[in-house]
């Protein structure tokens, strides 16, 4: 009688030790396929946002062609780097802020903004959509989000932009 209950508890332990192990397998390959799909989701391609490219551009101060910059409002427009070009702006504060001249409505057509007469808004050619300068806000349709920004560090004798 005792070795038939014996065998009984070890059975019963061992069912439940393999019962566990199963849930824990189970808990193991869930998991990975939930990481697997979150990736695969994350990762997937963005639409209607403005590529990401590097950005290293620096101009001494006293090149005339910043002269602009001297003044609150004032703008300069820089070819050939970023995705459409650099709008470099002059903020009431004094701080220098620089956008990326790709509209944000409908990046992959590659419109570059360009700075209105009033030194306050920048307008997309292709859609009409402007943008505020002050911050790079969305202003006029069909404009949602707003253009790409980069990281300006201005001394008392050079610009120098990045991200």
């Amino acid at each position: 009688m005792m070795i038939n209950s014996a065998r009984r508890m070890v059975s019963s332990e061992w069912i439940a030790w393999s019962i566990k192990a199963i849930h824990r397998l189970i808990a193991h390959y869930l998991s990975l396929i939930l990481f697997a799909v979150l990736v695969l989701v994350g990762c997937g391609k963005q639409e209607n946002v403005v590529p990401s490219v590097p950005v290293n551009f620096r101009a001494s101060r006293t090149d005339p062609r910043f002269s602009a910059l001297n003044s609150i409002g004032g703008s300069v427009v820089i070819s050939g780097y970023g995705v459409a070009g650099l709008l470099l702006y002059k903020q009431a504060d004094g701080t220098i802020t620089c956008y990326d001249r790709c509209s944000s409505y409908q990046p992959e057509k590659l419109c570059a903004v360009s700075p209105d007469n009033t030194g306050f808004t920048a307008t997309d050619p292709c859609s009409g959509a402007k943008f505020s300068l002050s911050d790079g806000s969305p202003v006029k349709a069909p404009a949602t989000k707003y253009l790409r920004s980069y990281v300006v560090n201005a001394t008392q004798f050079e610009i120098f932009v990045s991200n």
